[in-house]
């Protein structure tokens, strides 16, 4: 056995049953592992953020970390946007780096890079094998590092000679997961004073897995005790929804909207989220959205057990043990018809969504009106770009289908977010995953034009203005879909967009609508 069947074998004896993988020579002997010993899906993705992307939406529907497969230090850079994405998720994967042959890197051969330098600010773990005999007992570390705290990204150096040379130990054993860290007491004492003292103008603000079912079914008993709201920071990484769950708001991206919703409010408990901030600084306008005078109190941060913390909260409010369902009395919207607005969009999606959908939302201006529309929809799934790096959402929808390949995914998003990963095209059609896409095409990078004038740029030219426009030529979404294996459709009218986003709903396998506005 070598050192890297030692690894596969341990990959499969912790757990890891899934590799998204972009290789190159380094990594060749890894790939005849990966034929060789069964096991582990291999899914190829024709960019390293594909690949890395779908390893994150394969963490947040499955919970399980998944592998990647990538070629040394320029094939980690190639996908670090995407693990920077799933870092701010917290989502568990493991990265399975190439690394030249121990004896080669006194060379300096063209490819020969600080992986671990590029690799440190999107890992919580970092290992390097310098000989086949270490490479299992690392992987099982790194596979146990994916799983700590909630989720974190594990990165593993694989010389090539200790994939190739003999590693008499063979696999090795699962490593254990530490404990979660618990909320400390005295937290929870004080956001439960808090919040009863302030009711109606308390906040409690959930992140990862609070905002699941049992966490949001324990947010809503301590909110029947205490009067305060339920609102996540404006992204999230996986919210359940619908079906009796109870209603989440959420802080608006826009510093205006953000300081309005939050205006009232006296007292915010936080339980695996961070304090409300702007996204981006703007002249004249405060990078804390809370205003003055509001106490917050942190029970615990993302990587705790957040459930123990949301179960000694509702005890220490005195909640009742159940509460009714919530948005039995809501109604989805009509379809309408005519030209595209925001509206209109937000009313067609929320009409069509079937239930147990998993909606990857990277919609950004066109979409940002379907989460609330969404609220009156059967039980369903919302995943958030959580750390801004644009190219998220059909990679995470990737990884999401091959995680949940029995429920429909929906990704929303638009042109110009969609060009930075359009490789995932190739991947959806190859595996044939159940992914219905629906690119918004305004032509532009739309929140760059609104951003232009946020941060007091005026007046804008002819020349800035060409940067922020997709034209001369328009994009044609339905050609490249095709050229990469998937049928589309253009459409520029709200009734035609209605049909055949119906149609792509009830139809297996990737589809894509471009609407045209």
């Amino acid at each position: 056995m070598n050192g890297a069947e030692s690894l596969v074998r341990t990959l499969v004896s912790s757990g890891v049953d899934v590799c998204f993988a972009n290789p190159g020579t380094s990594e060749m002997h890894f790939v005849a592992a990966l034929d060789r010993v069964p096991g582990v899906r291999c899914v190829l993705g024709l960019f390293e953020g594909v690949v890395t992307g779908a390893a994150d939406g394969y963490w947040r529907l499955s919970g399980n970390p998944a592998a990647t497969l990538l070629h040394l230090g320029p094939g980690l850079a190639n996908g670090v946007a995407n693990l920077h994405n799933a870092r701010k998720a917290s989502s568990g994967v493991v990265n399975v780096i190439g690394e030249h042959a121990t004896h080669h890197l006194q060379y300096d051969a063209p490819l020969t890079a600080d992986i671990e330098g590029i690799a440190r600010p999107v890992s919580h773990w970092i290992g390097r094998a310098d000989t086949a005999g270490e490479v299992a007992g690392l992987g099982a570390q790194a596979v146990a590092a994916a799983r700590s705290n909630n989720g974190q990204i594990a990165s593993l150096i694989l010389p090539a000679d200790t994939a190739w040379n003999d590693a008499p130990q063979g696999e090795a054993k699962p490593v254990a997961v530490p404990a979660r860290a618990r909320a400390d007491e005295a937290q929870v004492k004080a956001a439960a004073a808090a919040l009863k003292k302030a009711g109606p103008k308390g906040m409690l603000i959930l992140g990862g897995i609070a905002l699941h079912r049992q966490g949001l079914q324990l947010a809503a008993r301590i909110a029947a005790a205490t009067g305060c709201r339920l609102s996540n920071n404006g992204f999230s990484a996986r919210i359940e929804r619908g079906g009796g769950l109870p209603s989440v708001g959420r802080i608006p991206f826009v510093v205006d909207l953000a300081l309005k919703y939050l205006a009232d409010v006296q007292e915010i408990a936080l339980v695996g989220a961070k304090r409300p901030v702007a996204f981006f600084a703007y002249p004249g306008k405060p990078s804390i959205l809370t205003p003055d005078g509001c106490n917050i109190t942190a029970v615990l941060d993302v990587e705790g057990d957040l459930i123990d913390a949301l179960e000694r909260l509702a005890d220490a409010v005195g909640a009742p043990k159940s509460v009714p369902a919530y948005n039995s009395g809501l109604a989805r919207p009509a379809l309408p018809d005519g030209a595209p607005n925001f509206e209109k969009i937000a009313a067609a999606v929320s009409a069509l969504l079937p239930d147990n959908a998993v909606v990857v939302d990277e919609s950004v201006t066109s979409g940002r009106g379907i989460f609330a529309a969404a609220e009156a929809c059967g039980p369903h799934d919302w995943l958030n770009n959580m750390g801004g790096s644009i190219g998220y959402s059909l990679p995470v929808a990737i990884g999401a289908a091959i995680a949940a390949p029995d429920r429909k995914i929906v990704a929303l998003t638009g042109d110009g977010s969609a060009f930075y990963t359009l490789q995932a095209l190739w991947t959806m059609a190859r595996e044939q995953l159940n992914v219905t896409m629906v690119i918004f095409a305004n032509r532009s990078y739309a929140i760059l034009r609104n951003e232009l004038a946020n941060v007091g740029a005026a007046n804008p030219g002819p020349r800035a203005i060409d940067m922020l426009t997709l034209d001369r030529p328009d994009p044609d979404w339905v050609a490249l879909a095709k050229g990469h294996g998937v049928p589309a459709v253009r459409v520029d009218e709200m009734g035609d967009f209605s049909r055949a986003f119906a149609a792509a709903l009830e139809t297996r396998g990737p589809q894509l609508v471009e609407l045209v506005f």
